[in-house]
């Protein structure tokens, strides 16, 4: 091999914290020179490998020639005895759905800088340790991508624009060093004194928005990570010039690093598979859809007229949703704690959909039904995340609709290489009142946008402190968007929207309710959603 190729394929392995031995550089060799790989494609060819070598579970850092033998035959492998049966796609036997309880805790190692499955049974009481664990996990997920960045973690060549970056520092560092400048990343957080704070692992600084004009765009919530940008003074206070979001990690990135990482439970797939499900997705399954509405509200006699008018347009098209997600509230107001008359009338209205969806067979049989939880609806605990409804309340639902699934809020779906969160929250009007420092004057397409921005670039789903949003401490993971999905649903009160942002697709069905019945319709083939309107009186938009 040339001192040219050889360097590159030393390069490429390097980057996953790999080294190689002569051993399997002779492998590699051979392998570049069977297939005939020019000088300029090597780099590209190599890449591949190694990200497979890396998502092995048993790949040493100190490549093994053994485990590197067995990537390549799975290369050499991956076209063949997939023929039998390629053209008939079965979408029942890759859909999953992931509850909040039963998606597994993963850790993130400082010392290993990986992400280490927790051996302890999560309880929803959690503990003191747990508590300070998922603040750390929240941190050091995030920091882990800045650090991984392009703008933070500069090119070992000498160049020009070294001279220019800003190295990430710690609170640690600014004792004894008034009058200088400091990028720091942390949490917004208030002190004891009501004073607004950025804390990391190492201590806290208070911080002096006074001389910022304009902050970078997003939400900013305590609770937040932030990186900041300031002169630190002989106060102890600094001075912010800027601030802005952390920079989000693409899905593919993510992946291509911690493919081996089965953050759903549900079996780790390579990138490689995950290409192909998703052509065969978007060939063989283009018609294929998902319906979300929000805040069903059974209590209304307008929303059965919906509904029905939902299933007939469906009968009438020959045009059967595979899944329908039917998000809470499904009470148009709170019920009063011990009102057995509203509970009791809480129950009929489910027996009511229950007997309404039995009497279109063909939907019945054929569609998944999921409900998600509101925050007005009745569960066994009131903190995210939230258990099912309550069985006593949807016995009906469960005999006499097959494929009923009563998730948690948030719950995941899994369909062949997507992941579909799905949160019902009235999230944009939590986010503002909770805002901190700097305070957007937005319109209001823009905040929307901010909104979608900010807790995709804070890897959860609500980036506030446990004082404002409690969480069970032993499942934060469960609202962590960490490797980015595929979709995001936020189902809120709010305005509806859809929006792409660095390929998570998110978007709002609104409120089911309205001056029309309003809902969403999800094309997995084309990982995109629609708007879809029926009139009360008018003429359906579908």
């Amino acid at each position: 091999m040339s001192n040219v190729r050889q360097r590159t394929v030393i390069k490429v392995f390097r980057k996953y914290s790999h080294s190689l031995g002569p051993e399997a550089l002779e492998y590699l060799e051979d392998i570049l020179d069977s297939h005939e790989i020019p000088d300029h494609d090597v780099e590209y060819a190599i890449e591949w490998i190694a990200k497979e070598y890396n998502k092995q579970d048993d790949a040493p850092m100190k490549v093994s020639l053994e485990v590197l033998k067995r990537v390549y035959e799975v290369f050499q492998n991956a076209d063949n005895g997939d023929d039998e049966g390629a053209d008939v796609v079965d979408p029942e036997s890759h859909l999953f759905y992931i509850d909040a309880f039963s998606m597994p805790l993963w850790n993130w190692s400082q010392e290993k800088s990986a992400f280490e499955q927790s051996s302890s049974i999560p309880t929803v009481s959690g503990s003191a340790d747990s508590r300070v664990m998922a603040m750390r996990n929240r941190l050091n997920v995030i920091k882990q991508t800045v650090l991984r960045n392009d703008h933070f973690s500069p090119s070992t060549l000498p160049s020009r624009d070294r001279e220019h970056l800003l190295t990430l520092r710690s609170t640690k560092q600014l004792l004894g060093r008034a009058g200088e400048r400091f990028l720091l990343f942390g949490m917004l957080a208030h002190s004891k004194e009501g004073k607004l704070c950025l804390e990391d692992e190492d201590g806290r600084v208070e911080l002096d928005f006074s001389q910022l004009d304009q902050p970078s765009e997003g939400l900013f919530t305590e609770g937040c990570f932030a990186l900041i940008e300031g002169d630190y003074t002989e106060d102890a206070t600094l001075v912010v010039i800027a601030i802005g979001h952390p920079p989000c990690e693409s899905r593919d990135t993510a992946r291509s690093i911690y493919g081996h990482v089965d953050f759903l439970g549900q079996g780790a797939t390579t990138l490689l598979e995950d290409a192909q499900l998703s052509e065969r997705v978007r060939v063989d399954l283009a018609d294929l859809r998902f319906f979300v509405l929000s805040d069903v509200w059974l209590d209304m006699p307008e929303t059965f007229i919906g509904i029905r008018k939902m299933f007939d347009h469906c009968v009438e098209n020959v045009f059967i949703p595979k899944v329908i997600v039917l998000c809470g509230n499904f009470t148009s107001h709170g019920i009063a704690q011990g009102n057995s008359r509203e509970i009791r009338r809480y129950q009929e209205s489910f027996d009511a959909l229950a007997d309404l969806t039995s009497s279109y067979p063909a939907i019945a049989r054929y569609t998944h039904f999921v409900f998600v939880p509101g925050p007005l609806d009745i569960t066994a605990n009131s903190v995210l995340p939230r258990r099912p409804l309550l069985s006593t309340f949807v016995s009906r639902l469960k005999s006499r609709v097959p494929k009923v699934h009563f998730a948690t809020n948030p719950c995941r779906l899994k369909f062949f290489d997507q992941e579909i969160v799905i949160f019902r929250e009235d999230l944009m009007a939590r986010m503002l009142r909770n805002l901190v420092g700097v305070k957007p004057d937005v319109r209001n397409d823009d905040l929307k946008r901010y909104l979608v921005q900010t807790l995709l670039d804070q890897s959860h789903l609500v980036p506030l402190t446990t004082s404002i949003q409690p969480v069970l401490s032993d499942y934060d993971h469960a609202l962590r968007l960490y490797p980015l999905p595929t979709t995001v649903v936020l189902a809120d009160r709010y305005d509806r929207y859809q929006m792409t942002y660095e390929g998570c697709h998110v978007f709002n069905p609104g409120s089911f309710i309205g001056n029309s019945f309003g809902f969403s319709a999800y094309i997995p083939s084309r990982r995109e959603s629609e708007e879809c309107v029926l009139g009360m009186h008018g003429e359906d938009e579908y």
